[in-house]
Order: C-alpha cells, then structure tokens, then sequence
C-alpha cells in the first residue's frame, strides 16, 4: 500500500491490531475498513496476501508475521492451496480476510496469489503438442514454462501412435520388467505400453478442483444408508452433506432457546515464532517451497548424519543410510524417471513396498516428488482387486518396486491364475544406483505440481477412497508439527535460564537447535506413519528408529531399543504399547534384564505421540506412572502425547497436547464451572497460589500466570461424563482432572473420557450436528469439522463425494431469524463424534460406531413420547469384554429395519469354533447350551449397564469376524461387520433374538381379535370411504351369438353335438382337426364328414364292447391327440360322463396312482379310455406294479382299460347309426363333463359341467376374443381342464374352423413348434402358461418365424399375475414381430376359466404401486415406487368378458366395497360352473348363491379370490381417443391369507421377500405358514454352513417389508423343498410334514423367546397375557384356519384316502382347533431337538441334522396320523421337553370358559389399553399334560361347520 497516504496507512494498521487482539470482529473489521477508504475518497481495494497458515510471532511487533515456508504465501485455507489445479477457476485475485484465512470473503473463492504471476496456463489451447518432457536435456526446456504454470494432469494424452514421445521407455534395463514384454505372462498379441489405461485417462477431462477428475461409475452406485463412500444417515430431516439450509420456520416459529445456544468454531491459534532447521538455526524453513527442496539441502547440511535405522523384529540392524545416500539415491530415481519414462509432469507412479523397505519406500517417494510425478502408495500386495482398482482409477503406468516384491508378487499372480495389470511397467528402485552428476553441474531445477501423492484407505465402511495430499498442505502440516514438538520441554540437566526466551528476531537466546531421534514401529507408508517416518524426518532432519511391530511384543526388546537408541520422540499407538507396558508389570525384571549392563532409562523421551481415534485415559495413567517413571523418565505425565489423526483423510494430525499458548485467541470459554462444591479450601489455596517470579512476562498469556493454570492448559486433561446424559447427546461434566480419576471408579453411571489437546496451531474447529448440520451446542456431543491448511483438499476422482466431505458448511440460527445462516469457512466432515471442554478436544468414536435405539414412555399428561438414546460402541465392548466370560473378541453396530434402528451385537468365542481339539482329530461339536448362555448373558450385561435393549446376538469363532489392517495389526472393522451382517456371510454359527425387548413399533390392525372382515374393522373402512363409489362392473349381455359363415345363431343349439352334426352337413369336406408333430409335419387332416364318422366309430365301440350306458363315469386318460377329441365327443354322444385326466407321470407315481385310484373308487368309474400311447405306459412293469399294489392295499377295484385308438371300422355317422341326444342329458343338472384340478398338493376340486355350461364358456370365448371361422384354433397344453380343454375340443367345433393340435412331448422336444405353427398357419387367438413359455425362451431364441398375425396370445394366470411375464415375452419376442398387446392375462378360475381378460384391450398392461401399510389393512392405496421403496407391484389381469359381470364384496357383510379397499370377488357369467361335483357340503352350495346386500337379485359365483376394481383412461385407436376402462386386479386366495395383530398378510409377498434378500436362498425355495399361532418361514438353502448369519437376514427382510415378527426360521436342503411337476410350492404338504414333525430340516431357529417371562402376567395361569407390540398373534378370524396354499372352494371331498390328503384334513383341524390359542400346542421341530424353545437349553440348535434314513419323494415320510391318537408309538408319549413345561397346559385352555386375554400395548412401562376378550372358540381338544392330544376323533371330525362362514376360510 505504498500509493496510501501515511495516516490512512497508520489508521488501517491501528485497525488490524485492534482485530489482532480481539477487541473488534472480523464483520467489524471489514466495516470500518470500508469506511475508512471511503473517507480519503478512494474504494476498496485489493488487499495484499497476507501469510496465512502459520501465523509468525515477533515480539517487537505483534502484528507483523513472518512468512512461513512458500506454502505460507497463500490465504492459508485448503481451497486456496488446490486452486492452481482448478482448471475452470482462475479469476482475479480478491480481498482477502486479515484475521480469518479460512473464511473467503463475501463468499469469493480464494486464489492462490502467485496465480497472479502469469496467465493461467490451462486456458491455452491444449491440442497445441502434447506437452513437455520431465528431462532436463529436452530441447524444449528452456522455453517450457515453469511447472507451476503447467501440469500434464490437465493435457491430453500424447498420441498412443507417435513413436517419439514415448520411445525412450527403459525396458531393456535390469531394473525394468514390463509383463507384457515376456511371453510366459502374455495374455493375448504384443501391444503397446500404456494400451489398457491411457484411453481411460482423466486427464483429458475438465479438471475439478478437488481432484475429482470426471465423474466415475463407481461414484455413481447407488449403495445403502452405510455401503459407500456416503457414511451419514439417509433418513434425515434435509441434507447434513450438501448446502442445503435447514428447513424454514415460520415467522411465528422462531428457533428455540437451545438452537440459538451453539458454540462457534475455534478460531486458529497460531504458531508465536518462526520455524528453523533443526540443524542450523539461521535457515528459516520457508526458504523451502516443498519437502524435495529440503531434501537437497539434507544431503548438503548434514550428509554424514544418520537418516534411518531399520530393525528386524529382533531389534537386530538391518539396514542404515545417511542423508547424503539418501538424497542421491531419491535423485536417481528421479534422473531416471525423468529421461526414461516419458511420462509428463504431475503423472502417477505407483509405488509398492513393504513395510520393513521404509528406506527404498522413501527414495522412491521422495524420488517422485523431485521428478515432479505424484506417487500412488499401495501397501495392501495381497489384495490384487485393491492394487487393480487403484492402478486403474489413477491411471498409473509406471510401478516401482524392489527385486524381492516382484518376485513375489510374480508367483502370487502365477498360482493364482490371475493376470498382470494392463499397461503398467515396474521398476525395480534398488537397482538403480545413486546420482552422480558431472562436475560441475548443478541438480536439475525443482519444478513440481502442486500434488504430491495420493493415499488411499479404507474407510469404516470398507470402501477403498484416494485423498490427494498438495506439497503445501504437507508443508503446513509438518510445519506445525515441528512447533509443537520444538515447544515440548526437555528433560536435560536443570539449568535456570528459560530456554524459550527468543531474540527480537524470533530466535532461541539459549543453545542452538537440534535435531530429534524418532522411534517408530507405525506403517511407514501411509497415514501418521508416514508423515514422521518420512515426510517430517526429512523436514527436521531428524534421524528415524523404525522397528518391526513384532518387536513390540517380545517382553522387554522395545525398553531395551529406546534405551539404546535415545529416541527424543516415540511415535506408537495404543495396542503396542500395551503390549509393551503389560509385559512389563507382569514380569518387570523381563525388561529390566533384557540385556546385562543395560539398565532401562527412558530419560531422553519427551514425548510419545499415540496415533488413536479415542483417549484411553486409564492406560494413559498407566503408561506414565507404572511404565515411563519406574524406567526412569523425570517428566512421565507429559511424555504421554494422544494424537488424534485422520486416517481417512491422509492421516493428518487434529489434535495433540502442545505448549504453544494462545489458546486464548481460540473465542471459547477455557474454564469450566461444574459447579462443584466439594472443593477443599486447601485446593482453592493451591489454585490461586501465584508462580515464582522470574522476572519474565509469558509471551503466550501477555502476564503472570499462577503453577497450576499454566499446568492445566498442558496436561492431559480427562473429565467424568454422565453416562445417562450421553445417551442423549448431551454432555454433563461429573469431575474434571484429578478429581475424576479418584471418582471414576466409584461412580458406575460414570464414563472416563480423555482428552487430546487443543486443535492444531493453524486450525478452525467446530462441534456440528451430524444429522442437521447445526453448529452444537457446548454441552451437546457432535461431529468435529475442522478447517486447516494442513487438510487435505479432496477424494480422487470422487467429486461429489470431495463436495460432501470437504467442502461441507455448517449452520446456525440467530436470535429473531427464522432461517439459518451459513457459517464461514467450509469444513472437513471428520466422521468423528465429541466435544470441546475447555477449548480442548474430546473424542467419543467415529459416527459408524454410535449406536442409537429409539425408547418410548408416557410423560405424566399421557402424551406418548418417542426419541433416540445413543450408546458408543467402545463403551460396550469394554462392558462386554468385562463381563462376559470366553469372548474374544466382539463388535456391535445397530441396523435400521422397519423405521428403527436395532443394536446388534457379534461375539467372538472360541467356544464358536469347530477346529480339532487334537491335530487330525474330528472337529468339536458345538456347546450350544453354552453359545445361548452367552448371548442370554450378552443381553443381560448390556440391559444391566448401559439399559440397551438387544434386537440380536451373534457368536462366532475367533478371528472369524472382518478386519481392517492397521499398524500392521487387524483391528474388527464394525462397519465391514455390518456389511456382512446384511450380505449374511458372516461365519457365525448360533444366533439369539430379542425381539421381543427390542422391536417397538410393530403395527396393530383397528380390530386385533377379529381381523380385517370382522364387523368393526369393515366399519371403519366404510366411514373412511364413505363417499366412494362401489366396485362392480357392467354386462355386456350377448343373448344372440351367430355364425360368420352362415349367420345362424349359435345360441339356438343346446349342445356341441347338435352343433358337430351341423358343421357335418353345412361343410362337411373341410378340415376339422389336424395333428402337427415336432418337426412341423402335418398329419393326415379329418374333415368333418369323417370327424363324424370316427366318432362314431368310437361311440358304436364303448356302446358294444364296453357296454356302457348313460350316466356312467368314464375317466379318459390320453395323451394329447385327435383320440382324446373323438372320445370325448363319443362319450358325450353316449350321455356317459366324461373325466379327463392327465397321463400318469413315471417320476412322480407316489402322488399320481392314489390320486387316480381314488378318482376311481368316488366315482365308480366303469371304465379306462386311453390310447395307444398311455395304453403301452400302463403296462410297463412299474407303473403297473405300483397301481396294482395300491389297489389292494386301499381295496380299490381296477375297471378296465380300453385302447380306442382303432375301433372298428364305422362308415356312418352318428346319426346314420341312430346315436342322438336324449333331451334329458341337456338339462342343466346333468353333468357332461367333469374337470378335475389337482392342487400343487394333489388335492383334487371337481367341477361339472352341463351342456349349458360348454356353451356359455364358448360363447364368452367367441365373442371376447373376436373369434372368426377364418383363423384356425390351436390346441396344445393342459387339454384336460380350463381353456385347454375348450380350445382342444370345443372351439373349432363352435366357430366352424379347423383345430390343429401339438402335443405337449413334442413342444418340450422343440419349442419353436409352436410358434412355427402359429406363424404359418396364422393363428390369431391362442393359450398359452406361464410355465410352457419360461421354458420356450429358456431353450430356444425368439427368432426364425414372425408372428405378426398372432393378436391375443392368453396367459392364464390363476392369481395373482406375475409383473415380469410381460416384459419377458415381449423382449424375447419383438424379433419376431408379436405385438405388445398381443400378450394378455387372463384370469382363470375353476369355476369359469375366463373371469376377466386382457385380450384386446390394445394396452399393456397397468401397473400399480400399492402401499403394503394399506394392504394389510383392506385398503387400497397407489404409490410411488420413489416415495415408498416397500411398495407392492401388481399388474392387472384385464377387463370382464362378454356376458360376464364382476363384483367386489366384503366376504363377511356380503356388502359390496367401495373403491379404494379390496374384497372377495363375485362372479355372476354364462361361462361360470353350476356345481361341484357331488359335493355334500352346504358351504359349497353357498358358493354358488352369493348375493350381495344391495341387489339380491344377481345371483354370484364366490371365487374366494381377493381382488378390486380400478379404473383408467388410456388412449385407444390411430386417433388417440381417451377411453375408459375398468379393470380388476387380482391379489390372492383368501385362503391363503395370514392375519397377525389385525393385519391381513398375502404369504406370496412375505415369501418373495425372503427368496430376494440372500443368494443362497433357492428362487420359489421358501414357504410361510401359521402353525400353532407361530409365523413359520421354511427355506430351501443351497448351502449348509453358517446357517445362523442368514436367518437375520430373513427375520429383517420380512420385519422390514411386511413389520412381521417371525417366530421360527427353518432351511431344508436343496431338492428336499416339496413341489409339484410344474414347479409349484407344495404348501400342504410342507405344513403336513412341519406339523407331524416329519420334515427333514438341516437347522431351525426359534426367533423368539416364549417363556413365562417374556409372555407377562395373565389372570389365568393358562393363559399368557402377551404384549400386541412385542409378538404377533393370530386374529381371531385368521385364516390359517384354513390351510396356507388351500383353496377357499371347501369342495375336497372326505372319500380319496391319499396320506397326503389326510394329513392336510387333518392339518385344517388342527389349525382350526388354534384360531383361539395364539400359543404352540405341539412345537413343531425335529425329534431329535426337541428343546428348541428352551431358554436355558438349547434355543437355536444350529449343528446340521444328523442324516435321517431316505425318505419318499422329498425328504419326509408320508405321516401316520395314528401316532396322535391313544394308541400311538411311545415315541411320540414322552412328557414335554425341557423349556416346554408352561405349555403343558395350553391345550387344555381351551376347553375353559374363562377366555385368555390380549392386553394392548404395554410397551417398556407404558399403560396398558384396554382388555379385549377374545371370542370364545368352537370346541376344544383334551390335553393329557404333555401337550399330546388323547381324542384322535378330534382330529378327524369334520370342521366344516366351523369353517362354513361366507369367506370360505
């Protein structure tokens, strides 16, 4: 300012010392500033950079500063020092802050200010050449510009074809080896260096100023609250990452008092004096711009001084080198790097060394720095993906190495197969030699990037994460370290001179400077290791000890190195030196006789820096009074030096104890008022006892100070928390200093924290709420941000991730403003949680490791109160390890599962492990009593201490559980725990749940007891949906239906065989039917003149030669052939009635043959029809074998079979033989047809048929379908039943179109058949199933044919339809043209089998997201699948047909619903079945005379299905025009469905949970099931070890999506799930085998605990009183009283005696039998475990099953019901199991008036609601007192008049 006028320039220096003291803000400042220019008329202008960073003291002028170092010439703030990478942000130099460098100033980004000295060089055309070459000989060298103008990482690539640029590569050379020069490692042709990486290079990219290059994939993935980079919790109130205000309050809604109470960010202290070399105190290190400079002078200063000593893990010398050969091997590297690597300034170089190569790490490193390349540490070598990752995501074409590593890292790929990274080169550094330079040459100039090195880490979260470290951060930060410790006092002899008095030009008036001897044993690669064993060793010169951490542990060696070697400074962290100090006190002469002659004296120690995250104050006590003093260290209590670093983030240091002063400048309060009282008068006295005068002023307090506040401000300050007030984030001083340790160990509500210090001298620090970004208030716990020159600026090429945690800006409320301000400057997320007290920094643990747990408690006005408690996960480590005998080792993290966050706690034991007790022996069986006993005592300790409410408990062996390797040690990482956890790979093998304790907010439906139908709930829908409309459809009635060719009506023909003998004689030489083979090959076509005839041939056949007469059953058993048509047809003709079944299956006889004797001996069936076909497959040994065996044993007679494939020779017809249809066969009560289904379980529903009916189904067909006598039929599937069967044998005959049919064998041979069929003949309506078609795009391509004629391709669907068929068939097929709307749903039903279809709508199909929370409550309610991730995905099955009409109905109140909720859907159509056949149930009857409330009149088909009605508009037709439609969506069977608290549950959705959320779960391998009022999940796993880790898994994905509690998780091996030939879940026969306890399960675990105290208190000692929040119980109406996977149709008849069949009766009474009991009657489990609900015992058996003896079919026996009744096997008589003694009486609980009761919610405390009574049951069993039942008759009545209630349940 020398243009200023003088007194402006004393007045504005008169200004900025009053801001220097304080007496004026920073806004102050600025204003008054402004005014002052004003005032002499001129504006503001630029001020000059001041040195920022480390402020410089001078004691003649306070005000003025000395430079620092170069890195000081800039504004000091992170930004600042990373701007000349800043591609697109070179502007004009702007008013810089005097006071604040880390805060810009009117929010104008900081430049640095030497980017003034010439024009930004990347803004010049960059395509101009590829750019400078590193050597010095480069003829361009001298008109290049410097390399601060000009750094390669924002340049292109230099051309991969131009030879010259890169021609000099050294690969010929010893040190050189390229993998892709020799051949052994050569994967593929010789190409060139560089080809893998170089075209992915950032380099040509923009540059972002946080090194972030462009935007990676990796930093795209969208991973989970704590799966990547992103460590903040997801669910917050707005952003706390990004720059997002808090959310505005209303201007009647002014922040609260405690908002406004924050503590503002410490402000920087400052470094009083200048920095020195070591060596000579006359050099300032701010000659130096960065540590290569200080190298150079290393070797010239103090050539000869020891650099390193390295020692083995012996102690032992391996290796030493001094200064000088340091520096000339670093100038090698560099000499070599620049003339022979051809890479460009600012490249990376990876460098890969081990450990104990610290000296070859350094040369290269420092190497690196002089050549002007940044350097890429990698320390990880075993991990090859690591070493992958980093080399591609740096874009690294050069590695340097040693001999040895290459070696070794060569066999490791060689064995493992793997492949040598692309386009890198390796170097081997030992061999280069030192520098030799010619006489008389100077070294080449030092022009280096602003980068130095990039250092990568895993974050908590397991993620792999490079920060990129600037030459002046590095400068800055060695900088303050080096003051720190050249401010430590010494221990030399006593002298009376203050050694810390200064000269008035900054320097030591006592004795000169002098170097420190650093002892190490920390990773010298990386993080804090590095920055003292290299970076600050070359800074200070000081010479480094480094020593194997192995060392550590042999008793005495590491007592004995220090002694030896006199380190000034120990560097260590804390699980070393335990080693090291419990060594000593349990054998002290081991160290003090390490070595005779040798007495331990640590006299020379000033400080020990510990590298830790949290203070452990009692070892530090330890340390210091039980290790350093006895060793004879004069000052123990200040060598203990806690140093908080970041390894994250570099590892730079935050915090550690200094005697630098100036805390004051910091703006907190640096005393704390605990109000404490207890205070002695003495210790008042000795507080205000003044110090001895020396007759000197402190140049840090500006006065006297008294002994003990000055020995407070430096020593390691601890204080005693209140652990109670922890829990909610708020900090509550107990004691301090002295005080607290005498107190900590009588106080068990008491926590013991220490602290690390102040922050850094050039550091600005803030407490802010991680969760709001507001700045925390002084006594509340938060996240440390700091701001600091010595940070680091960014990630690597993750910016987004660089803007959230380097750049985050906090806020703050001020008084009268509604909305929040930002707080100057950005910030540093450190991720670490804690407080400042007294200006001093106190650390809790990392965000990851704060478990939090939600309580809930009513306040004394009855208000319900909710908030979080948060506990440190050390703190219950330390509780654990305490407390809890034979744990190893633990780790605990919460998870957040249904809105909640849930502690889980992972213990190691070795009573975990399996391992050989002896060498070779067998391995040890589990103690699983022992595993419950300490997860039960796991579970107590931590409710006891800290009153944390356990959600789950897992044990595994030791060193089993994911670690993190630091310092040479692992270390259990909990986030990678958690991790895993989540995956369920953790290797745990038993695993116990508190759910009951720890899972709060389970939801209650309106009528817990009665379910969603009962009267109150349906009411509460109603008022809810009181002004919306009622779902039901219109009708389109076709009473007339006419014929295309000859407009007759079809609707005046009675019957099919009036309509075969019409076609006969209207067309009787065209093509009626014809049978198609794999190959395409038509066979011989039959007209309908010989239709006629061959089906007559047939009638005359059954007429003469069976004698069979109307009225009689006849089963035809055919394949699918023109045989089955014509005796269908002959059979009709005859009035004998048809059954048609499906051929027998040879792998599945077991369930075939009953069923089919049984279908035989119900129906008195005359006769078998079967072709030549089946025919041969009956007389095969086997089959015939297994029928005639279970014929006798079920006493059933066999009636004939007859083969018609070749009757006799008829040349007349039907008519012309006098065959007619009586008039009383077309009655509608006469059955025709009879359509037998058979469940997945094989059980069979039988419909029938009138002619009446065929018609109606084909008219409905016709008329939906547009179905025209131009377009032939096809017949393929299924031609037994549904539309199968009418497109096999009715439609052609209907419409008067030829029929083709494929037979099923020969469509599995060759899939593309079919569609070669519907392609060539141009079929436009076919039927396909879901099952044909995923095997057709399993097997074949969707190519070579087209099918652009094919218009409705039907996929039956009957339920709920699956939302991927579409998508799938439509992709697979576009190459073949078939139309998007050519693929239609058609809900089918065995009642009609065309409810609703999609055919012709010409849209896809409509998709909704409906909200579960809804569902389960009987309403409807559409979402978004943004908004609400659980929502359910559900696709509509299409609109109603012709002549068809939908309702809607509450399957109790038979009201029809309103929109907006769901109910049973009503069918009233032509196309419905009349009957079952021969059913004798009322409620069957029932099902066909639904009417509903408001219009009697309609009478309904009940299908028992759960859908609704929704409408849409869609544009339709070339114009657009908006349509409206109505569509029904179908949900599940109402039988199937699960009601718990209330809550109505569709199995198929919790199932589809469980199938998703582990791979080792079998795709459709899982079924969920009520049994004895337990949620059942049974699993097919394909894997059988560590079964514990995946139930979790399982018990978190349903609690999550579905807020279900299940009891008990069983896993059943692969192949051992029951299903049907189709694939389908054999739900029954699963239920049937877990209740018979005939399923052979690998492992079952009980979820939850189900004895006494759990269940609570209850009025009747039989009857558990359970709290609706903490178990799920059955509502009364649950429909589990009709069996999961059961139809509502009731129509099973009692006569077929299958086992299975019985047992899945005999299951439905049982489960009746529990819609009053919601407790186990029998526990379900294996026979050989049967204690798996004892508490104490064995709760969680999770050895695998011993293998039982084969079984039939899949893996259980068919079960004798016998054993239940008075006569059963004494096996099954044994008194209760253990645990099961206070179930003894719950059967009989039943039988007593007295109902239990359900008491709502209880919930820790809270008052309970009102008592519902349960509804009293219907009848009850007899219990014996052993949980058995006596009465096997009351298994085997029939409940059918419980189970007759209008819902079909």
């Amino acid at each position: 300012m020398a243009e200023l006028s003088p007194e402006l320039q004393d007045k504005l220096e008169e200004l900025e010392r009053e801001l220097e003291e304080g007496d004026i803000t920073q806004k102050g400042y600025q204003k008054r500033r402004t005014q002052l220019f004003s005032q002499y008329g001129i504006g503001n202008l630029v001020e000059e950079p001041r040195a920022g960073g480390l402020r410089i003291h001078s004691p003649d002028d306070d005000s003025n500063y000395y430079p620092l170092p170069q890195h000081g010439n800039d504004d000091g703030h992170r930004a600042a020092s990373l701007a000349a990478l800043n591609a697109n942000s070179y502007n004009p130099p702007v008013s810089i802050s005097p006071e604040h460098r880390g805060s810009p100033t009117d929010n104008q980004p900081q430049i640095s200010p030497y980017l003034n000295q010439v024009q930004s060089p990347y803004l010049m055309n960059q395509g101009a050449h590829p750019g400078p070459y590193l050597g010095p000989d480069d003829p361009m060298a001298d008109s290049r510009p410097s390399m601060r103008q000009h750094d390669s990482l924002f340049l292109s690539p230099a051309p991969m074809n131009d030879n010259s640029t890169r021609s000099g590569t050294m690969v010929s050379g010893d040190y050189a080896f390229n993998p892709e020069q020799h051949g052994v490692y050569r994967d593929g042709p010789p190409q060139q260096a560089y080809d893998g990486r170089s075209r992915t290079l950032l380099d040509s990219q923009a540059y972002f100023s946080d090194f972030a290059g462009q935007q990676q994939a990796f930093d795209q993935q969208g991973r989970g609250e704590y799966g990547g980079p992103q460590r903040y919790s997801s669910s917050d109130a707005f952003s706390p990452t990004v720059a997002i205000a808090p959310p505005m309050l209303t201007a009647s809604d002014l922040p609260p008092p405690d908002v406004l109470n924050h503590l503002l960010p410490l402000e920087p202290r400052d470094v009083p004096f200048a920095i020195h070399d070591a060596h000579d105190e006359h050099t300032p290190m701010s000659n130096f711009e960065n540590i290569a400079a200080v190298l150079r002078h290393r070797g010239r200063t103090i050539g000869k001084a020891p650099a390193y000593w390295v020692l083995d893990s012996k102690g032992k010398e391996t290796v030493s080198i001094t200064w000088d050969k340091l520096a000339l091997r670093a100038e090698k590297v560099a000499q070599v790097i620049r003339d022979k690597s051809s890479l460009y300034r600012g490249d990376r170089v990876a460098l890969i060394y081990r450990d104990t190569e610290i000296i070859d790490f350094a040369i290269a490193l420092l190497g690196c720095f002089i050549a002007g390349v940044v350097a890429v540490p990698i320390n990880d070598l075993q991990d090859y993906q690591k070493l992958n990752m980093i080399l591609t995501q740096t874009q690294a074409h050069l590695a340097l190495t040693t001999d040895n590593n290459l070696k070794t890292f060569q066999r490791d790929i060689t064995a493992q197969k793997l492949t040598w990274p692309k386009g890198v080169e390796w170097w081997k550094t030992n061999e280069f030699g030192s520098y030799h330079p010619k006489r008389k040459e100077d070294a080449p100039p030092l022009t280096v990037p602003d980068l130095a090195y990039i250092e990568f880490s895993r974050a908590p979260t397991g993620d792999v994460r490079g920060v990129v470290l600037s030459h002046r951060t590095i400068m800055h930060q060695l900088a303050c370290l080096s003051a720190i410790i050249s401010t430590v006092p010494s221990n030399g002899p006593a002298d009376t001179f203050n050694k810390n008095l200064r000269d008035k030009n900054g320097r030591l008036i006592g004795g000169g400077a002098s170097s420190e001897i650093m002892l190490s044993y920390l990773d010298p690669r990386q993080g804090i290791g590095m920055i003292f064993g290299v970076l600050l060793a070359v800074y200070g010169g000081h010479t480094t000890v480094w020593l194997e951490n192995k060392a550590i542990e042999v008793p005495g060696l590491y007592a004995h190195l220090i002694t030896k070697y006199k380190p000034t400074v120990m560097v260590a962290d804390y699980p070393g030196l335990k080693r090291a100090a419990y060594n000593y006190q349990t054998d002290p002469m081991a160290t003090r006789n390490y070595k005779k002659g040798m007495e331990p004296n640590f006299q020379t120690v000033k400080s020990c820096f510990i590298d830790t995250l949290t203070v452990d104050s009692e070892f530090n006590e330890l340390l210091a009074d039980r290790w350093f003093r006895p060793l004879r260290n004069t000052r123990p209590n200040e060598v203990v030096a806690p140093m908080l670093c970041l390894p994250e983030h570099g590892g730079m240091v935050v915090s550690v104890r200094d005697w630098l002063g100036g805390e004051e400048r910091m703006g907190c309060p640096l005393k704390l008022d605990i109000g404490s009282s207890e205070d002695s008068e003495d210790e008042k006295e000795k507080q205000e006892k003044p110090a001895v005068s020396t007759g000197f002023s402190t140049l840090l307090g500006q006065g006297t100070t008294t002994t003990t506040q000055q020995h407070t401000k430096t020593e390691l300050s601890e204080v005693l928390l209140d652990r109670e007030a922890l829990k909610t984030n708020e900090v509550v001083v107990v004691a301090m200093g002295e005080e607290a340790r005498k107190r900590a160990a009588n106080e068990p509500g008491t926590i013991r924290v220490g602290a690390f210090g102040y922050p850094i001298p050039d550091a600005t620090l803030a407490v802010v709420d991680p969760e709001t970004s507001l700045l925390a208030a002084p006594n509340m716990v938060g996240e440390i941000w700091v701001d600091s020159p010595s940070l680091s600026g960014g990630f690597w090429a993750l910016p987004k991730h660089t803007e959230t945690i380097f750049h985050a800006r906090p806020f703050k409320f001020n008084p009268g403003e509604p909305t929040p301000t930002m707080v100057e400057p950005e910030f540093l997320r450190t991720g670490l949680l804690g407080t400042v007290i007294e200006g001093k920094v106190f650390v809790l643990g990392l965000y990851e490791d704060r478990i939090r747990q939600r309580v809930e408690w009513v306040e004394h006005g009855g208000n319900e109160a909710v908030e979080n408690r948060y506990y440190f996960v050390q703190h219950l480590v330390v509780s654990i390890i305490k407390n809890v005998p034979k744990i190893f080792d633990c780790s605990a993290f919460d998870i957040f599962v249904n809105e909640e966050h849930l502690p889980v706690v992972v213990l190691e034991s070795a009573a975990a492990s399996t391992a050989p007790a002896t060498n070779g022996g067998p391995p040890r069986q589990l103690d699983t009593a022992l595993l419950d006993a300490l997860a039960e005592r796991c579970m107590d300790v931590l409710m006891q201490e800290h009153n944390l409410r356990l959600y789950c408990v897992m044990i595994t062996a030791p060193n089993s559980l994911p670690r993190v390797l630091k310092n040479g040690r692992r270390e259990i990482g909990n986030m990678l725990c958690r991790r895993e956890f989540d995956l369920g790979n953790l290797p745990c093998v038993h695993v116990k749940f508190a759910v009951e304790h720890a899972v709060l907010n389970l939801p209650v439906g309106v009528d817990p007891v009665g379910g969603i139908w009962s009267a109150m709930a349906s009411d509460n829908r109603s008022r809810l949906l009181a002004s919306a409309e009622k779902q039901y459809s219109g009708i389109d009635h076709r009473e007339v239906v006419m014929d295309d060719r000859t407009s007759t009506p079809l609707n005046n023909f009675t019957s099919i065989t009036d309509l075969i003998q019409w076609r006969v004689a209207r067309q009787p030489e065209e093509l009626a039917i014809c049978t198609i083979d794999g190959r395409g090959k038509e066979g011989k076509g039959v007209t309908w003149k010989k239709f006629d005839v061959k089906v007559a041939a047939v009638a005359v056949y059954l007429r003469n030669k069976v004698k069979l007469k109307s009225g009689d059953h006849v089963v035809l058993m055919y394949t699918h052939s023109e045989e089955f048509v014509f005796a269908v047809h002959a059979c009709i003709n005859l009035g004998v009635i048809v059954i048609p079944i499906a051929p027998m299956d040879q792998n599945r006889l077991s369930e075939d043959v009953p069923a089919f004797l049984h279908l035989l001996a119900d129906y008195s069936v005359r006769a078998v029809l079967v072709n030549q076909e089946v025919d041969h497959l009956l007389k095969t040994k086997t089959v015939a074998q297994h029928i005639k065996q279970s014929a006798q044993i079920l006493k059933i007679m066999v009636p004939n079979i007859f083969n018609t494939t070749k009757p006799p020779k008829q040349n007349n017809g039907l008519r012309d033989l006098g065959i007619t249809m009586d008039p009383a066969w077309v009655q509608p009560g006469y059955p025709v047809v009879i359509w037998t289904y058979w469940t997945p379980d094989q059980r069979r529903i039988a419909v029938q048929l009138g002619h009446d009916t065929i018609l109606g189904m084909c008219k409905v067909q016709k008329e939906t379908c547009q179905m025209t006598s131009s377009r032939p039929v096809l017949g393929c599937v299924r031609s037994t039943t549904g539309l199968g069967f009418l497109h096999t044998c009715m439609m052609g005959i209907y419409i008067g179109t030829p029929t083709y049919l494929l037979s099923p064998v020969e469509f599995a041979q060759n899939p593309a058949s079919l569609f070669l069929i519907l392609s060539r003949y141009k079929i436009k309506d076919t039927y396909a199933t879901p099952q044909m078609l995923d095997y057709a795009m399993r097997t074949m391509p969707g190519k070579g044919f087209t099918l652009h004629e094919l218009k409705n391709m039907m996929i039956s669907a009957e339920a709920r339809p699956r939302v991927d068929v579409f998508q799938k068939v439509r992709m697979h097929f576009a190459t073949a043209g078939l139309d998007r709307t050519a693929i239609n749903t058609v809900y089918s039903h065995v009642l009609n089998p065309m409810i609703a279809s999609r055919s012709y709508m010409c849209i896809e199909p409509i998709e909704l997201w409906l909200d579960r929370k809804a569902l389960r409550q009987g309403l409807i309610q559409v979402t978004d699948p943004e908004r609400d991730p659980k929502a359910l995905l559900v696709q509509d099955s299409g609109m109603v047909p012709v002549s068809t009409q939908i309702a809607i109905v509450n399957p109790e109140t038979c009201m029809l619903c309103s929109e907006g909720e769901f109910g049973e859907i009503w069918v009233d159509s032509e196309a419905c079945a009349k009957a079952f056949y021969r059913s004798k149930d009322a409620f069957d009857v029932q099902r066909f005379d639904g009417r509903t409330v408001e219009d009697p009149s309609i009478q309904y088909v009940r299908t028992g299905d759960l859908g609704f009605l929704h409408s849409v508009r869609r544009p339709i037709g070339p114009g657009g025009a908006l349509v409206d439609m109505q569509v029904v969506f179908v949900l599940g069977n109402i039988g199937e469905t699960i009601e718990i608290n209330g809550l109505s549950h569709f199995p198929m959705d919790i199932e589809f949970s469980v199938e998703r959320c582990h791979h080792s779960i079998v795709p459709g391998g899982c079924t969920v099931f009520q049994a004895g009022g337990l949620v059942v999940v049974v699993a097919e796993v394909a894997r059988k070890a560590y079964l514990a880790s995946i139930v979790p898994v399982i018990v978190n994905a349903v609690l999550n999506e579905h807020q279900i509690v299940t009891d008990i998780v069983a896993f059943v091996n692969k192949g051992d799930f029951p299903r049907s030939r189709l694939g389908e879940k054999q739900r029954g026969r699963i239920l049937a085998g877990w209740v018979s306890r005939k399923m052979r399960t690998m492992a079952q675990f009980a979820i939850k605990d189900m004895d006494r105290e759990s269940l609570g208190p209850s009025d009747h000692p039989d009857s558990p009183t359970i709290d609706a929040h903490r178990a799920s119980v059955g509502s009364f109406r649950s429909s589990s009283g009709a069996m999961p996977g059961s139809s509502s149709l009731r129509n099973v008849e009692p006569a077929p005696q299958i086992l299975e069949q019985r047992e899945l009766e005999l299951q439905q009474q049982y489960q009746q039998m529990q819609l009053t009991n919601p407790f186990p009657v029998e526990m379900p489990a294996d026979e050989r475990v049967p204690e798996i609900m004892d508490r104490d015992r064995d709760q969680t058996p999770t050895k695998t099953r011993q293998p039982k003896p084969p079984f039939q079919d899949h893996g259980f026996e068919l079960p004798d019901f016998d054993q239940f009744g008075s006569d059963g096997p004494s096996r099954d008589r044994t008194p209760a199991p253990a645990g099961f003694e206070h179930y003894q009486g719950t059967v009989s609980m039943l039988s007593q008036t007295g109902p239990p009761q359900l008491r709502l919610p209880g919930v820790d405390g809270r008052e309970s609601l009102d008592d519902w009574n349960l509804r009293p049951g219907s009848g009850g069993l007899q219990g014996n007192g052993n949980g058995q039942y006596e009465n096997d008759g009351d298994w085997t009545r029939d409940m059918s008049g419980t189970l007759r209630s209008p819902t079909g349940r």
